[in-house]
């Protein structure tokens, strides 16, 4: 994804600027701007780090980041087409502007992204037609403002150097038990060490981030199109096609498959 676009997202005329990838594979450094950015995953899983927090956008969902919020985004799908769209804050705003979410995409919205999509650059007042049909689209965001993704899209992710460390070796590995006694070990840690860390540095135990990133990557291999639940259940860890439908629902509140026709599109 090439950052050359940020400094001219900042000029005072570019109430609104387009910038579309459609190429797969995206990475930018951390960064932000004066503009909110609208991001939107047609395809895949993107990637966005905010703080301490990583969010998983799903295809057919959009994200609302706020002017001002240091972020970064990275996607190794090589079908995702992620559309950016950059708005200059206005007086009096919504209140749903100030708040960093993701949200699923309705028909309508959906179609008005799309229609964007040899866009480019900078829009301003002299643009006419394209000016208003942005305006017209950051006009009807706030109407999602209750009807967010019914599950958690986002947990905390660490910036201990060890504790990124166990995090990058749990995800390459979630097809194994990955037991806090074993992981611990690989560490050269004590169990009781590596709980206390969880605990202190992201404010959640073990178990439940092991559990986010196995349901996150299942939602992942869900948008692959490739396999089949069961075979989704033991690439994420899960002994049983059960177990692992009945961890999806207490986590995401609806049955795998049910989410996957979500994400498509489909309710």
């Amino acid at each position: 994804m090439n950052e050359s676009h940020f400094k001219a997202v900042e000029e005072a005329d570019s109430e609104f600027y387009v910038y579309h990838v459609l190429t797969g594979k995206v990475k930018t450094e951390i960064h932000y701007h004066s503009s909110a950015q609208l991001v939107y995953a047609e395809g895949g899983i993107v990637h966005v780090f905010t703080d301490l927090k990583h969010w998983y956008l799903p295809a057919r969902c959009f994200m609302w980041i706020p002017a001002g919020t240091p972020h970064y985004i990275f996607s190794t799908s090589p079908k995702v087409d992620l559309y950016n769209f950059y708005f200059k804050k206005e007086d009096n705003e919504n209140g749903f502007f100030d708040e960093i979410n993701i949200y699923s995409v309705s028909h309508l919205l959906r179609e008005m992204i799309l229609y964007t999509k040899d866009w480019d650059g900078k829009i301003t007042k002299n643009d006419g037609v394209k000016y208003d049909f942005l305006k017209a689209l950051k006009g009807i965001l706030p109407e999602k403002k209750d009807k967010k993704l019914a599950f958690p899209v986002q947990h905390p992710f660490p910036n201990d150097e060890m504790l990124l460390k166990v995090a990058q070796y749990i995800h390459a590995n979630l097809e194994k038990p990955l037991s806090i006694e074993s992981t611990a070990k690989e560490f050269g840690m004590s169990t009781r060490t590596l709980s206390r860390k969880f605990k202190e540095i992201l404010g959640m135990n073990y178990v439940r981030f092991l559990r986010a990133l196995r349901i996150t990557r299942s939602l992942e291999l869900m948008l692959e199109g490739k396999y089949n639940m069961y075979e989704i259940a033991m690439m994420v860890g899960y002994n049983s096609l059960s177990s692992f439908s009945n961890i999806f629902k207490k986590v995401i509140g609806v049955a795998p498959t049910d989410y996957l026709q979500k994400l498509k599109g489909e309710e």
